[in-house]
């Protein structure tokens, strides 16, 4: 297994000398920004980590190698090469095995940092069950991940996309903890707000670690989210943001476009419809984000 892992030296000098590391995706930098804000929002998002005295991990694969931590080079390759696919749990052998290059998902992102030891691992938001998901079945593997693999997940909640009531009630089955960062209401990406509260609202870095430790200590294998909400000054209207993206969802079904193919179409199409604003929103997330998730991996280093 471990034949299969290449860290970076940062990386590498990290885990000896026992610094706390934050996981970082790159499905984010292939297919969820365009370039040129997809690279400087990966460099700023390191440096973020960096200074919360943590070691920033940004995970993909290439060469029939799962990298844990990108050079500089690599980082632009991802984020300009037009060929590079989206891998999930699924994608993992064919991808190493042919040797393509493969931006990590949520649920991929979490089982290379579980494989090179990562207890924490900041993105955007999670995938959940797609709109209209109980007649489509369309469930993110992000979900399934969460019941079986030790990562925390620090994320600004589901994207707005999904449906984000049964995207909960599927957690709760699979024993996934959905802790709310300084709020008792569940985020939707682009929005501090939902009809949805989370499970358990904690305040600081060093309980959500303390909750982190417990739980795996208590061999209850899986993950956590940790629902960090966009920062209010960035946020976007929750019933403006709800009334685009169900036009959005109804183009894309009347285009036919399914699968690992509705995100980054919505997306797009979001970023379009409110000129650019929601792009802006994503990357200041994604900061917010990067900035709790180090210092929780700072927290729980010191458990």
């Amino acid at each position: 297994m471990q034949n299969y892992l290449s860290y970076s030296q940062e990386v590498q000098e990290a885990m000896d000398q026992n610094k706390p590391i934050v996981a970082l995706e790159t499905t984010i930098i292939s297919h969820g920004m365009p370039y040129p804000q997809n690279v400087e929002m990966a460099k700023i998002v390191e440096q973020i980590i960096r200074n919360q005295g943590a070691v920033p991990a940004t995970i993909g694969l290439m060469n029939g190698k799962i990298k844990i931590g990108l050079s500089e080079e690599e980082l632009l390759e991802f984020a300009t090469n037009q060929s590079v696919e989206k891998v999930s749990r699924r994608d993992f052998p064919y991808i190493l095995a042919t040797g393509k290059i493969g931006a990590t998902t949520v649920a991929a992102t979490m089982i290379a940092a579980q494989l090179a030891g990562i207890k924490v691992f900041a993105t955007g938001g999670i995938g959940g069950v797609h709109r209209g998901g109980e007649l489509s079945m369309d469930v993110s593997a992000d979900l399934t991940e969460l019941s079986q693999t030790n990562v925390a997940v620090v994320c600004a909640g589901a994207k707005s996309i999904l449906d984000v009531g049964r995207t909960l009630e599927y957690l709760e089955t699979e024993g996934v903890p959905v802790v709310g960062y300084k709020s008792e209401t569940f985020p939707t990406f682009y929005t501090r707000e939902s009809d949805y509260k989370v499970d358990f609202q904690l305040d600081s870095p060093e309980e959500v670690a303390r909750l982190l430790d417990t739980k795996w200590k208590l061999d209850l294998n899986g993950g956590a989210i940790i629902a960090n909400p966009v920062p209010e000054e960035a946020a976007m209207n929750y019933d403006e943001m709800e009334a685009l993206i169900a036009k959005v969802i109804e183009d894309a079904n009347e285009q036919g476009i399914t699968g690992k193919n509705v995100t980054p179409f919505v997306l797009d199409q979001v970023k379009q419809r409110t000129e650019g604003r929601s792009l802006e929103t994503n990357i200041a997330l994604v900061k917010h984000n990067a900035e709790v998730a180090g210092q929780i991996a700072v927290a729980l280093q010191n458990i």
